[in-house]
């Protein structure tokens, strides 16, 4: 796609990559024709929902970001993008601002759910843009780090700053006139329930316990982990890469493993980071969002490895929730600045030398192991 079109990263905001809707689309009129032919409007699933509620095609400027089809520093459907997969504006929903009106609860569905006809119903927002509104991440600098099944590094920028070559996305904010910059792990959260089940404990709040109570040389003398169990974006663009361990040994056990998977998926955000970083992104503090938010030791190690300011909140868990009913608020009427506040904070946590010392030496070695793929020239 991006040699049919070199100006598609300008436009778009990233590369185009495996996991975006639009080379989804091109498979499809590829290996099932009959199939694509018959394609009338392309929804996200929340705006799939949408239309049952109302009636309506509509997406939001978020969302519609992660699609590969929208211009995103003009906030709108791009022609050239979606001749690219034979597509037209007459196969995409409405946009709308994810703070603004996205239709109206149809009087069925709303006899059917027990609510009054007519009640608003948000544009909406993708997962990150969400919890950036529920953690009140919505002027420039602000940020959030999602530690969920993925992990994602969220920046509030002042204006639309693409810088693809890093494999970051630079994507429309929910609010209007806000843009971010967003570097993507694969696997995150993820990688420590996999080592879990793999070990057979209990949950993965007890591998993290377990981890944690490791002295300094029993972390020094862990395995290093590669945490691409499902190829990764940022930075590598790699969507073959596997996972791995690395310098196992006899002394290797269940404690040392589950370290070495939390330190590695701590090394891949870090990855992240310097790659904002490069695409001229700057903060000085994150709130961390999603599962992993709720072991202190993890967000201890994170604010020691990126080398940052780390809080936590009450609502850590559920930011995207919150940041929707928040748009939900805003769709209403309601002023952002008495919606979008930062929720109170339940924790902080600085960079610690010491674990800094130790982190350092590994995160080279770390560093080292990815081996990027051969390019075949014909």
């Amino acid at each position: 796609m991006m040699a049919e079109l070199p100006s598609l990263p300008a436009l778009a905001g990233t590369l185009a990559m495996p996991g975006f809707t639009a080379p989804k689309l091109r498979w499809v009129a590829k290996h099932e024709p009959g199939i694509f032919k018959r394609v009338a409007k392309v929804l996200l699933p929340k705006d799939y929902v949408r239309l049952m509620l109302t009636g309506e095609y509509v997406s939001d400027m978020s969302d519609a970001s992660g699609t590969l089809w929208l211009d995103v520093q003009q906030r709108a459907w791009s022609d050239e993008l979606l001749a690219l997969t034979g597509l037209t504006q007459a196969h995409m929903p409405r946009l709308v601002e994810g703070s603004a009106p996205g239709g109206f609860l149809k009087p069925n569905v709303a006899q059917t759910l027990g609510l009054p006809a007519g009640i608003v119903v948000a544009g909406g927002a993708g997962d990150n843009a969400a919890s950036a509104v529920g953690m009140g991440a919505v002027d420039a600098g602000q940020g959030f780090l999602s530690l969920g099944t993925s992990g994602v590094l969220f920046v509030v920028t002042p204006s639309y700053q693409p810088n693809a070559a890093s494999a970051t996305h630079a994507f429309c904010h929910a609010l209007p006139q806000r843009w971010h910059q967003m570097s993507v792990m694969l696997s995150a959260a993820s990688c420590l329930q996999w080592v879990t089940e793999l070990l057979g404990a209990d949950s993965a709040g007890d591998v993290a316990t377990q981890a944690a109570a490791l002295t300094l040389a029993e972390r020094a003398a862990s395995p290093l982990f590669l945490p691409y169990l499902s190829g990764e974006r940022t930075p590598h663009n790699d969507a073959k890469v596997r996972g791995s361990f690395h310098e196992l040994s006899f002394d290797t056990d269940a404690r040392r493993l589950g370290y070495a998977v939390i330190e590695g998926v701590s090394f891949g955000l870090k990855d992240g980071l310097a790659a904002l970083h490069a695409a001229g992104s700057s903060v000085q503090r994150l709130s961390l969002v999603g599962g992993g938010a709720r072991s202190a030791f993890w967000a201890q190690q994170l604010a020691s490895a990126l080398n940052t300011e780390v809080l936590t909140h009450g609502s850590s868990a559920v930011g995207g929730a919150l940041g929707a009913a928040r748009l939900a608020w805003l769709a209403t009427g309601a002023a952002p600045e008495a919606v979008c506040l930062s929720p109170e904070v339940e924790a902080r946590y600085f960079p610690d030398s010491t674990e800094q010392a130790l982190l350092a030496e590994r995160y080279a070695r770390f560093r080292s192991l990815y081996t990027p793929p051969s390019v075949t020239v014909l």
